[in-house]
């Protein structure tokens, strides 16, 4: 934040990507500058020029030499207000460099003022051949974008009643997308009615989303939202990708980044957000290279960072309907009509959680069962009773997160205990918290409740001894049930549903433990029958998955 910020500056939390100023606006030496130029043209710019606009897709890269350029956003009522005010070898722009999807911001010469512009083809070659200088863009292109989204500029607002289905989905999309935005709940926040009235609204029409320029949106679904905010990317249906990876999870996103990376054309098409399963973990604690843990969105979040960096292209809010793998190129047809195609397909499309067989059970979903725990649902259970169905590290990992802000956390595993399905550090941690307690030999028996849940029963299986809990907020994280369903017909899946890689019909090995009998499709992850569910296991599977995949394009080349 500068001086030139209309409003009054708040007083910034250490952890704030605003208050890292060197890092997130960074300036840059001479001597860089000077390369800079080479990548672009210098620009005589009046006062109060635009040089590009929020809403806008493909704007150009600018630094400054003399003068300085304003960063603005505006809010739902229409009216600017000033971010940031980039001076004398300052540099524009944050993550939306790296895609095609629309522009959170809009910035203009603040004075008369002398930049280097670099076109968008121009500015990828820049971060590719001059690795310091792409190195300090990266990083505050990243920081930028963490501090867009902790303060909602550039965002939109969302109102709506916190604890329904569709107003914690539109939240959790935008979340997960890493897209900036207000949630203003009629349930808690004062200012909730003001919205309201401004915009004539009423509580039956609810949630909605108030768009740049007053734009209303009711209740979208994913796709109608992805599209409102710019998220959707256009795709050529006549281009034909070298690979296409369908899911975003890490398995997909690692696969993405080492095709990207060695100068494949890929495309990454995945239903919801990147993370997968994974990206909904509050905290991974024994992934490799992070000792202090890291959360599974943020890790998705540097993962997708680093597949735009290399060129790969994402495609969200769109789900794969469909290979058609009767034909060369592969044909995938895409939710909305479209499809594309390429040369091999990894399929990394991962797996859900199962659901529990009780009455009222999809009524709830959304309004008290939960398969997330993260700051959002964290947020709506603040100070109550909760309980956690399964045994496994996701389990584990939501109630270490949820137990620093609950009342207590009552977790029911249908076995003895945790230690055959879930890591040490997390049992000992669990069993040390008087804040949890485990019921072993416990399954949910019921779920009561109006139009939101209010009270769970369980019963232990082995005592026949039944609980009802007041409990309003139940987080369900059992077994996996692969999304295969769109791969009806095309390959072969176990009784389970889970890919089958490595061998082919007869039993006889084929050349990658990831391949699968159709030539030039390859399954990784969680979703592959056999796999370890495990963060670690499906990023090495999506990198190492690579090499196939040149074999297979390139079967000559050694």
């Amino acid at each position: 934040m500068t001086s030139a910020d209309t409003r009054p500056a708040p007083e910034l939390d250490p952890d704030d990507p605003y208050a890292r100023g060197p890092q997130i606006f960074p300036r840059l030496s001479e001597e860089m500058a000077g390369r800079v130029r080479s990548y672009g043209s210098e620009e005589s710019v009046a006062d109060g020029t635009l040089l590009f606009e929020q809403g806008q897709r493909g704007v150009d890269f600018f630094l400054v030499l003399d003068g300085s350029i304003e960063i603005f956003d505006l809010d739902a009522h229409g009216l600017p207000h000033v971010i940031t005010t980039h001076g004398e070898r300052q540099f524009t722009g944050e993550m939306d460099l790296f895609n095609d999807r629309q522009n959170l911001v809009s910035g203009r010469a603040r004075g008369d003022s002398r930049v280097v512009r670099v076109k968008r083809a121009d500015f990828r070659r820049l971060v590719a051949s001059e690795p310091d200088i792409g190195e300090i863009i990266m990083r505050a292109f990243i920081l930028r974008r963490v501090g867009i989204i902790r303060h909602a500029d550039g965002g939109v607002v969302l109102i709506g009643a916190g604890h329904t289905a569709d107003t914690q989905r539109l939240d959790r999309f935008m979340i997960r997308n890493g897209y900036p935005h207000r949630l203003l709940d009629t349930e808690a926040d004062p200012d909730a009615d003001g919205f309201l009235a401004c915009f004539e609204l009423k509580p039956e029409q609810l949630p909605v989303l108030i768009l740049h320029g007053g734009k209303v949106l009711r209740n979208p679904g994913n796709a109608e939202l992805a599209d409102a905010l710019g998220l959707t990317e256009s795709l050529d249906p006549e281009a034909v990708w070298d690979v296409a990876v369908v899911g975003a999870g890490p398995a997909g996103l690692a696969a993405a980044v080492y095709a990207a990376s060695e100068g494949l054309s890929t495309l990454v098409v995945e239903i919801t957000a990147p993370g997968g399963q994974a990206g909904t973990s509050s905290k991974i604690e024994n992934y490799l290279g992070f000792p202090t843990g890291i959360s599974g969105q943020a890790l998705a979040g540097r993962a997708q960072a680093q597949a735009q960096k290399f060129g790969a292209k994402l495609a969200v809010a769109r789900g794969v309907t469909a290979l058609k793998c009767g034909e060369h190129p592969y044909r995938l047809e895409i939710e909305g009509g479209r499809a594309v195609r390429a040369c091999a397909v990894v399929v990394a499309t991962g797996a859900r959680y199962r659901k529990l067989d009780l009455e009222n059970y999809a009524k709830y979903e959304g309004q008290g069962v939960h398969y997330a725990a993260t700051a959002m649902e964290a947020r709506l259970c603040a100070g109550e009773e909760v309980a956690v169905v399964g045994g496994g590290n996701s389990a584990g990992q939501a109630t270490m997160f949820l137990s620093r802000t609950v009342r207590h956390i009552h977790v029911l595993i249908r076995g003895a205990g945790l230690a055959a399905t879930m890591s040490d550090y997390l049992v000992r941690r669990i069993q040390t918290s008087p804040r949890i307690t485990v019921h072993p030999f416990t399954e949910v028996t019921a779920l009561e409740g109006d139009a939101l849940l209010r009270q769970v029963t369980w019963t232990n299986r082995r005592s026949g001894e039944s609980a009802t809990r007041p409990i309003a907020n139940l987080f369900v994280m059992i077994g996996a049930e692969p999304n295969t369903e769109w791969l009806e017909g095309c390959l072969p899946l176990d009784d389970r549903g889970f890919v089958v890689t490595g061998r082919d019909g007869t039993g006889q090995a084929l050349a990658s433990p990831f391949a699968t009998t159709r030539p030039g499709v390859f399954a990784v992850g969680d979703v592959r029958a056999g796999s370890v569910k495990r963060v670690a296991s499906g990023v090495g599977e999506g990198s190492v998955v690579v090499q196939a995949i040149h074999q297979f394009l390139n079967p000559g080349v050694a």
